[in-house]
């Protein structure tokens, strides 16, 4: 199983206080819901990009 890696983030109060709004929205915890949005993102790039980047080694 592969280790998960550590990304520390910082934002202002009124990003924080709207992201634990969505978070408790849809019935996740805050990291749970940075990680969804970012995962949309990257979909969206690679709709109109094709694949990004590589795997880690």
């Amino acid at each position: 199983m592969e280790k998960a890696k550590h990304l520390g983030l910082r934002i202002d109060s009124e990003t924080y206080r709207k992201l634990k709004w969505l978070s408790d929205f849809e019935g996740c915890s805050i990291n749970g819901e940075v990680l969804n949005l970012i995962r949309r993102a990257i979909l969206e790039m690679e709709k109109e990009c094709g694949p990004l980047g590589k795997e880690d080694d």
